[in-house]
């Protein structure tokens, strides 16, 4: 499964939701890839800061910033259970090349309704991708949320009856994912029983249901 991390809006949690999901599968046992699709690199920055901590190699980092990336990634696929693909923001030839990769686009967002999340342009890509991929999962994913704020809640109404839908498990506003990252590490890696992780393994969990 190619699983494409999108939203035109920067600072959503496109990264730290990308590697969190390939290092949940990747503990689960599966042969995972992350592509980071994204010329800020942030995900080959924290795998250069974990080898730098001498932490052993969970999944392969591969920086494909480039627009053939719907011919490239379903090459890497065939050595892997998983792509994860972390995108760019901004950048529609990057954006419509990881849309023609993905089975399953995660369309991060955070919980205001002025965030992003009914971007009239991330949605035409996402329909213009549906043209040549009719089959092209989508979900919005609800990041930093505080669950018992009126706005989260107000959020996650408004995205109940949106196409695409909003995942039922949503990801908390956590201290340890900005500490985890810092230090080239995975929540799990940090306290694997701490509300962080078990956001994590719903989500995973929430995904892995879509594909079968």
């Amino acid at each position: 499964m190619i699983v494409a991390l999108l939203n035109q809006k920067g600072g959503v949690g496109k990264t730290t939701l990308a590697l969190h999901l390939a290092g949940e599968w990747a503990a689960n046992g599966k042969r995972v890839t992350l592509i980071d699709a994204d010329p800020q690199g942030s995900a080959l920055d924290w795998s250069q800061q974990r080898a730098r901590e001498a932490l052993p190699r969970l999944f392969g980092v591969v920086g494909l910033a480039r627009d053939t990336l719907h011919r490239e990634a379903p090459e890497l696929a065939r050595d892997a259970d998983h792509i994860v693909i972390d995108g760019p923001p901004r950048v529609a030839g990057l954006m419509r090349s990881a849309l023609l990769a993905a089975d399953l686009v995660l369309i991060p967002v955070q919980p205001s309704p002025f965030d992003g999340w009914a971007s009239a342009e991330m949605l035409s890509l996402l329909g213009e991708a549906r043209i040549y991929r009719p089959q092209l999962a989508a979900r919005f994913v609800l990041n930093r949320c505080g669950a018992r704020t009126v706005i989260a809640r107000a959020t996650a109404e408004a995205l109940a009856d949106h196409d695409p839908p909003v995942l039922g498990a949503t990801i908390g506003q956590r201290v340890a994912f900005a500490d985890a990252a810092q230090s080239g590490r995975l929540v799990s890696e940090l306290d694997d029983d701490s509300p962080a992780a078990r956001d994590i393994a719903a989500l995973c969990a929430e995904v892995g249901r879509i594909a079968l």
